[in-house]
């Protein structure tokens, strides 16, 4: 397994470090699986925690420290009806090879979630979703 994580995951343990989120990243640092993320989500959850939960900022940080950064190959094909900033975490993960994208967006993946057949083989769920499958 690799795993992505978009942004509103990474923002979802830093303010909730007793959460499944935080859970995951745990997991990833204790070498169960390798963890990913794009600098374009790590941006996204930096901006989203200095506005609504500033004194978690130092949490992402370290968060993020034991994650490896990836950014995403342009290049790479994402399901058509993503938007633009969606489509390119999809295709961090293409060049990250990740097995699963796991991201609370689903209002955008939503459609995406446990069918890698329309997804270029990448499982997108849910991280509850996530932690019920392993």
């Amino acid at each position: 397994m690799r795993i992505l994580l978009d942004a509103n995951v990474l923002f979802t343990a830093a303010h909730n470090p007793d959460g499944k989120a935080a859970l995951v990243i745990g997991m990833g640092s204790e070498g169960y699986f390798p963890l990913f993320t794009s600098n374009v989500a790590s941006e996204e959850a930096k901006r989203n925690i200095t506005v609504k939960y500033p004194k978690s900022l130092r949490q992402l940080d370290d968060l993020i420290s034991r994650i490896t950064l990836i950014a995403a190959d342009l290049s790479a094909p994402f399901p058509d009806t993503l938007p633009q900033k969606d489509a390119v975490i999809f295709q961090a993960a293409i060049a990250c090879r990740a097995t699963h994208l796991l991201t609370g967006d689903l209002r955008h993946f939503g459609s995406f979630m446990n069918r890698p057949e329309n997804t270029y083989s990448i499982t997108v769920h849910t991280v509850g979703e996530f932690l019920d499958s392993i």
